[in-house]
């Protein structure tokens, strides 16, 4: 029997991305009757887990060049080759290409919304601060001007069910949880007390306070160490992390410049005794939650954690994380919880992947009687 196809697409995202490759298209592959393709920005370590899915990497390109430019048409011609039925992108770059696809082919076409980018473009530093509003302005007019073509919204934040009103009527929240590798196991070293700050690398998502208070703990204990791993998409920033560890040994970088496989943060939190999760208040993580957060409750790692109410919630329960002021605490305080804190005195609930695989794979079967 021919077997169904099902393309999901990104531009920036790696083929081997964690959401749409090792989360969507690997649960897909295991429904014999569908055949998964993957197109993605290109990575070192690319890996197709079964034999229902292609990888298709794209020529690597700067995320501000020409090549980025003409990666969309680059998507649709792999697109066309394909023929998929199903096409699930996860990128508003991608938004053309979707409908062009449903309008002479008739796919039927999914956006995967992973963020708010009106909210990210204006309240991030990715772009100079006079080019924000109208990037922003025209990334939000081109969602709404293609959004009645979609067949369905998949939001990966509940927060997104409110906040953007061109999905009401066809949206579904899958949200971005965690699945832990097998034969995970956590693994101390009794002789080091080592901090992790794992995802991507930006002023927004709190890299420089994890580096600070991890040089606070370290002048009151010599056995905190910090591992920094993850992406940072701005070279000026890739350069002040640098410069703001160079003189600090214990302080570990892996990536930086580099994608890292998501096996390899896995790998981190195995060997961790505390994740930081730190963003700085902005308006673009209202509501929202953190991947990792998933990650640190489903390795059952405790969390230094900002002081956020929706995240302090989530981890009360557990009693997973130490939540603190990051512009106001007390060092000595929190090195007093580190050592003598009891974490996890129950097992972490609704934290995995296991709760929204079935919803993507009804999702799609509704498109594929």
């Amino acid at each position: 029997m021919k077997k169904r196809r099902i393309v999901l697409a990104s531009i920036l995202k790696p083929v081997d991305d964690t959401r749409m490759f090792e989360k969507m298209a690997v649960s897909l592959a295991r429904v014999n009757e569908y055949e998964i393709f993957v197109i993605g920005f290109p990575t070192k370590e690319p890996k197709a887990t079964s034999q229902n899915i292609t990888q298709i990497p794209l020529k690597k390109f700067n995320r501000l060049s020409i090549g980025r430019l003409l990666a969309p048409l680059k998507v649709l011609n792999y697109i066309h080759k394909v023929k998929p039925e199903v096409l699930i992108v996860n990128t508003h770059e991608l938004l053309i290409v979707s409908s062009v696809n449903r309008i002479f082919f008739g796919t039927r076409i999914i956006y995967d919304i992973r963020e708010n980018y009106w909210r990210n473009i204006l309240n991030t530093t990715a772009f100079p601060s006079l080019l924000r509003p109208p990037i922003a302005g025209l990334v939000r007019l081109k969602e709404k001007l293609f959004a009645p073509l979609f067949h369905a919204f998949i939001l990966a934040e509940r927060t997104y069910e409110s906040e953007l009103k061109f999905v009401h009527g066809k949206s579904l929240i899958i949200e971005n949880k965690t699945l832990v590798p097998a034969g995970f196991i956590r693994v101390k070293d009794e002789e080091k007390i080592k901090l992790l700050f794992s995802g991507t690398l930006a002023e927004s998502t709190g890299v420089f306070e994890a580096i600070e208070l991890s040089k606070k703990l370290h002048q009151l204990d010599s056995r905190i160490e910090l591992t920094i791993i993850g992406f940072c998409a701005l070279p000026p920033t890739l350069i002040e992390i640098k410069k703001s560890i160079q003189s600090s040994p214990f302080i570990t970088l892996i990536g930086g410049g580099e994608l890292v496989p998501h096996a390899h943060i896995f790998e981190a939190i195995a060997t961790a005794d505390f994740g930081i999760i730190c963003y700085p208040s902005s308006h673009h993580i209202e509501n929202r939650i953190p991947t990792k957060l998933y990650e640190y409750l489903a390795c059952k790692l405790p969390i230094i954690l900002t002081d956020y109410a929706p995240w302090v919630e989530i981890c009360k329960p557990f009693q997973a994380a130490l939540a603190i002021n990051m512009k106001d605490y007390n060092p000595e305080d929190l090195m007093s919880k580190i050592l003598g804190d009891t974490f996890y005195t129950s097992e972490p609930t609704d934290v995995t992947w296991a709760s929204e695989e079935p919803k993507l794979l009804n999702l799609i079967a509704k498109f594929l009687v």
